[in-house]
C-alpha cells in the first residue's frame, strides 16, 4: 500500500498512484511541482509559488498557499497522489570537519558534506589544538565529522582528535569516517562522554581511493532530524514518507541521473544568496591523469559570496567595476524595470564566471629534475556534454542561455567545459524535483530527462542527434 495525501495535512492509502507533488520549502520561496506519470515518464503539469512562512511561525502555511496557487493555476489535485518534499527552510547543516592532512581525508569530507547538504564552517587538518576547539564552540556545529588515516593507517592523531572533541561535550552528533581500524576504541571513547556517535566508511579508505556515499548518507539522515527544527517541518514531515531530502542533494541527485542518462553534465543554479555549482564527470583522460589529487565524479561547490540580491554588493566589490557600483541602487528581489533586469544579468554573468572558475580545476606547471610538466588540482570539466542553468535568477531573466555560453571554452588555465556542450535552462526547477522524486523512480527520471531535452533540442532548431550516448573518454 502507498501513503498519499487528499489535502495538505491528510492522509489515505492506496495501492499504486500515477499522480505526484513535489513540495521544495525553500528559505524565502515555497514551491509546488504536480506532476503524473504517463508511459514511463513524469509530465510536469503545474506549478505553484508561495512565500515561505517560517516568520508565521508554521512552514505549512506556505505549502497550503503554494499549493492554493498550484490549483489555481492547473485546477484541483486528485484525490490520490503521493508526495515528495525537499527543503532548506532550516538552513543547511552547520558543520566542522577534521582530518588528518587537508590534502586527503579533511578535503574528501568536505567534498562528501558539500554533496549532502551541509554548510562548512571549519576544516582542521592534524592535531586539534586550544584554538580551534575554541573555534568548534563559537560556531555551535549542528555535526561534527571527524576522519583521518587510510584503513589501517596512522592512529594516534585520529585518537587525540576523538579524544578533544569528546571532551568539549556539545550536544550534536558526531560522524566518524576515518581509519576503520580506529572504531572501537573510537566508539568507547565518544560512549564514556555520551556523546552520538555515527559511523561510516573510511572516506579515504586507501592512497587516491574516494568514497564519499555513505558519508553522504550517513549526513543525509541527521539532516532530517534538522531539518524539523523549522517551524512546522514536523507536520510537513509526515506527509511523506521518503523523509525530506537537502535541496542542494535533490540537485545534484538530478544532476547524477541526468548524467546517467545523457551524458556528463555542470549545473549553476544562482539565487540571492549564493551560486551552487555541481558537476557529474570524470574529466578526459588527458587531464584526469595529470591531477594530484582525486576528485570525485559528483561535486558540488556553494560559492556563499556570489549572490544576486542578498549578496550582490559582494560581487560588484569583487569586480571593482565603477559603473556598476553606481548602479547597485537599481537592484530589486524580483527584476521589474529594464534598469534592474540589467543589473540583474551583470550580476548573473559575474557569479557564473566566478563560480565556474572556482569550481573548476587550474593548470599549472610542475619543474622537476626531469624537467616541466603540467599538473591539475581541482575538477577537471573538459569532458562536459551539457551546461545547464537552474533556479529563478538564471532562468527568469532573459540572456540565461548567453550567460552560460561565456563558461564554454575548453581548456586553458582552467579545465572548463568546451565549446560545443550544449546549453539547457531548468525553467521549471526540474532538478530539485525530479532529484526528489528519484527516491523512488530513478530510471522513470532518467527517462524524464530525455524526454525534456529531446523537446528543448528541437523547440531551439538543435538536432536530436545530440542525444547519443555519453561521449566517450
Amino acid at each position: 500500500m502507498m501513503r498519499v495525501r487528499t489535502n495538505a495535512f491528510q492522509e489515505i492509502s492506496v495501492s499504486k498512484s500515477s499522480h505526484f507533488l513535489t513540495l521544495e520549502v525553500g528559505s524565502t520561496i515555497t514551491k509546488a511541482n504536480a506532476f503524473t506519470l504517463e508511459a514511463g515518464c513524469f509530465v510536469h503539469q503545474a506549478q505553484g509559488f508561495a512565500p515561505t512562512s517560517i516568520a508565521a511561525g508554521d512552514v505549512g502555511l506556505g505549502v497550503e498557499q503554494a499549493r492554493a496557487d498550484l490549483e489555481a493555476r492547473h485546477g484541483p489535485l486528485p484525490t490520490e497522489y503521493e508526495t515528495f518534499v525537499n527543503s532548506s527552510a532550516a538552513g543547511g547543516l552547520r558543520m566542522t570537519v577534521h582530518g588528518l592532512t587537508y590534502n586527503m581525508t579533511a578535503r574528501a569530507a568536505r567534498e562528501a558534506a558539500l554533496g549532502a547538504g551541509a554548510i562548512i564552517k571549519q576544516v582542521t587538518a592534524g592535531a586539534l589544538g586550544p584554538y580551534e576547539l575554541d573555534d568548534i564552540r563559537d560556531f555551535s556545529p549542528n555535526i561534527i565529522l571527524l576522519a583521518g588515516g587510510v584503513d589501517y593507517g596512522e592512529k594516534t592523531t585520529v585518537l587525540q582528535n576523538a579524544e578533544r572533541l569528546a571532551a568539549l561535550g556539545l550536544p550534536v552528533p558526531v560522524v566518524y569516517a576515518g581509519n576503520v581500524a580506529l572504531r572501537k576504541h573510537i566508539g568507547r571513547i565518544f560512549a564514556e562522554a555520551d556523546v552520538e556517535l555515527l559511523l561510516a566508511d573510511n572516506v579515504f579508505p586507501d592512497v587516491d581511493v574516494l568514497n564519499v556515499e555513505p558519508l553522504r548518507r550517513v549526513i543525509h539522515e541527521v539532516f532530517n532530524r534538522h531539518i524539523v527544527h523549522a517551524p512546522g517541518m514536523e507536520r510537513l514531515g509526515e506527509l511523506t514518507r521518503w523523509g525530506i531530502l537537502p535541496t542542494p542533494g535533490a540537485v545534484l541527485r538530478g544532476a547524477e541521473l541526468f548524467a546517467e542518462a545523457l551524458g556528463d553534465c555542470l549545473v549553476f543554479d544562482v539565487g540571492g544568496a549564493t551560486t551552487d555549482v555541481h558537476s557529474v564527470t570524470e574529466g578526459s583522460p588527458e587531464w584526469t591523469a595529470r591531477l594530484t589529487e582525486p576528485e570525485p565524479r559528483a561535486k558540488r561547490t556553494v560559492e556563499g559570496d556570489l549572490g544576486v540580491y542578498i549578496n550582490a554588493r559582494n560581487i560588484v566589490a569583487l569586480q571593482r567595476d565603477p559603473e556598476w557600483e553606481a548602479r547597485i541602487a537599481d537592484l530589486e528581489a524580483i527584476p521589474i524595470t529594464e534598469r534592474a533586469k540589467e543589473l540583474t544579468r551583470w550580476l548573473c554573468t559575474q557569479a557564473i564566471e566566478i563560480g565556474a572558475r572556482r569550481h573548476a580545476g587550474v593548470v599549472s606547471d610542475l619543474y622537476t629534475p626531469t624537467g616541466k610538466r603540467k599538473i591539475v588540482k581541482g575538477k577537471d570539466l573538459t569532458a562536459v556534454k551539457w551546461v545547464i542553468g537552474t533556479g529563478g535568477a538564471l532562468t527568469r531573466v532573459e540572456g540565461g542561455a548567453a550567460i552560460l555560453s561565456r563558461i564554454r571554452t575548453g581548456p586553458g588555465k582552467y579545465l572548463l567545459p568546451p565549446p560545443d556542450a550544449q546549453l539547457l535552462m531548468d525553467r521549471d526547477y526540474r532538478f530539485s524535483a525530479l532529484g526528489t522524486l528519484a527516491q523512488e523512480y530513478p530510471e522513470e527520471v532518467k527517462a524524464t530527462f530525455r524526454r525534456w531535452v529531446e523537446a528543448e533540442l528541437i523547440a531551439t532548431g538543435q538536432p536530436p542527434a545530440q542525444l547519443h550516448a555519453p561521449r566517450t573518454r
